[in-house]
């Protein structure tokens, strides 16, 4: 596989899986040209006059929409790992004899480990979508026929949109839904919010199948997915457990590091200027971002301040400040837990959204680039502040994307991490996989202090005269260095074969992640 140098001095291919690939040109310098993609047309006459989709099973849904060798099949995340329907789906797939698929969802999750066998035996040929878990260690170890290929949020709109990726079959997860097709998250025993990741599969894939526990008389309403768009639905006895939407990053952190680190992140807020009455915030699930969400409220209580919006995914913990007046409106991409279930669902504040208006790139502006600031997590950050978030220092490929890639661009972005986990730096002199261009990192915050990028003058103004621990990302590297015993030794790649390729949120080609030699 011939490779070459992008704009970020970065090894890519030039292709993949057959498909020839843009390289990363740079931040904000490519742009697309031509029309996006459609779906193909379809007639009220093809459909049952009485506007009943319902059919028996999955395997005849797949099969009346000409499931056949090679095809690609999608489905959406949104039951994280309670998910038990995308298992099932290929247990029928096998059944059926279909082989070398292109399965598209958008993300993995432990549940799936159930799969390998499947891409063991060709039933699916690749994955394109983020793996987390078993998944991403069989990608990493170099046993995945294809070559992975790992999207933001916005950047699988983008593709499916741009018509980089095309879904031949779509099955769409929904915890309630009429026998025409309309269907939604918030309701029904397997209730998980919102369907927005499967948005752009229910308009854009040549057939769509939607698949229900809670089978209910038309109109299902509210509808987040719209019938006219569903060409079967079919009713199973569970799509899985709806508590596994919980994970573990949606506990708070216990950690005095961590919790240090929540409070840096809420006080440097405060400091900078950016907590004022209409602001808007995003934060991640993980327990580092929860402590800092309830630091930054008690600041907020006490200074009286109201946000405009706070992007969710959301927690109970951010369902708490809509319902205490500290905030007009949640704008969620996902729900995290339940009660961000039972919010969405009462309470008509907490708004659904998708990455066609949240992330996506190529489309007249979205809401990331609207917030004041977003507070991520990251595995690794260099010293330039480029960061991963896909790969460990060990080079396996253990978690997806999501949607960070896409928040890099609110005002202000900022990375809480630790400054070490398991002993192994978490700041190094590069990065082992680049998910994320340091010119749009703005901070890096650990527990040994906090490193304002030094293209970011105005934030280091603002908090000159704070007692922020501001450091350089330099002086903070060499004193976790110091503590673990030297620089680790870089993990053995085998850079002659790409397991997976990392995109840029416009469709280029940002990194490649490649064969760990064990």
């Amino acid at each position: 596989m011939k490779l070459i140098k992008n704009a970020a001095g970065r090894l890519v291919p030039l292709e993949a899986n057959g498909l020839k690939q843009i390289s990363f040109k740079g931040v904000n310098q490519y742009k697309p040209s031509g029309l996006k993609a459609k779906p193909p047309i379809r007639s009220c006459i093809d459909y049952p006059l009485d506007g009943n989709k319902v059919v028996k099973n999955l395997k005849e849904a797949l099969s009346k929409s000409g499931l056949n060798d090679g095809m690609t099949i999608s489905t959406h995340h949104h039951l994280r790992n309670g998910d038990a329907l995308t298992n099932l789906l290929f247990d029928t797939i096998k059944r059926m004899g279909i082989k070398n698929l292109r399965w598209f969802p958008s993300a993995s999750f432990p549940v799936h480990e159930h799969l390998i066998k499947y891409l063991e035996d060709g039933t699916i040929h690749h994955i394109e979508g983020s793996m987390n878990g078993p998944l991403g260690k069989f990608a990493s170890e170099g046993k995945m026929r294809g070559t992975g290929v790992l999207r933001s949020h916005g950047g699988r709109y983008q593709a499916v949109q741009d018509g980089e990726v095309h879904i031949d079959i779509a099955v769409i997860a929904s915890p309630t839904a009429d026998e025409f097709g309309n269907a939604n998250g918030v309701t029904g025993k397997s209730a998980c919010g919102l369907l927005g990741f499967a948005l752009a599969d229910s308009e854009y894939a040549d057939r769509v199948i939607v698949v229900t526990d809670n089978l209910v008389p038309f109109p299902c309403v509210p509808w987040q997915i719209q019938g006219n768009n569903v060409d079967f639905v079919v009713e199973v006895a569970s799509l899985g457990d709806p508590t596994k939407i919980v994970s573990g990053t949606t506990e708070v952190t216990k950690s005095p590091d961590r919790l240090l680190i929540a409070e840096y992140v809420a006080d440097f807020i405060e400091a900078a200027g950016i907590m004022k009455n209409g602001f808007s915030l995003q934060a991640g699930a993980g327990g580092t971002n929860l402590a800092f969400v309830l630091s930054l409220k008690e600041k907020m209580k006490a200074n009286g301040i109201k946000a405009r919006f706070m992007r969710g995914g959301s927690t109970k913990y951010l369902v708490e400040m809509l319902e205490e007046g500290l905030t007009d409106y949640i704008l969620d991409g996902q729900t995290f837990d339940l009660e961000g279930v039972r919010s969405m669902r009462e309470n008509p504040d907490h708004v659904n959204t998708s990455p066609f208006t949240s992330y996506n790139f190529h489309g007249k502006g979205n809401f990331a680039s609207m917030v004041d600031v977003a507070v991520l997590g990251a595995t690794e950050v260099d010293i330039n502040f480029n960061a991963n978030v896909v790969t460990h220092s060990d080079g396996y490929l253990l978690h997806g994307i999501g949607g960070w890639q896409n928040c890099l661009y609110s005002k202000c972005t900022i990375l809480a991490i630790p400054s070490f986990r398991d002993r192994i730096p978490v700041i190094v002199d590069e990065v082992t996989t680049l998910c994320g261009p340091g010119e749009l990192i703005d901070v890096i915050i650990t527990e040994r202090g906090i490193a304002i990028n030094p293209l970011r003058k105005d934030l280091i103004k603002a908090v000159k005269k704070s007692s922020l621990p501001i450091k350089t990302i330099q002086e903070i590297k060499e004193e976790v260095d110091e503590i673990c015993g030297g620089i680790p030794t870089k993990p053995k790649l085998d850079k002659d074969k790409v397991v997976a390729i990392v995109k840029w949120v416009d469709g280029t080609l940002l990194d490649s992640v490649f064969k760990v030699i064990s």
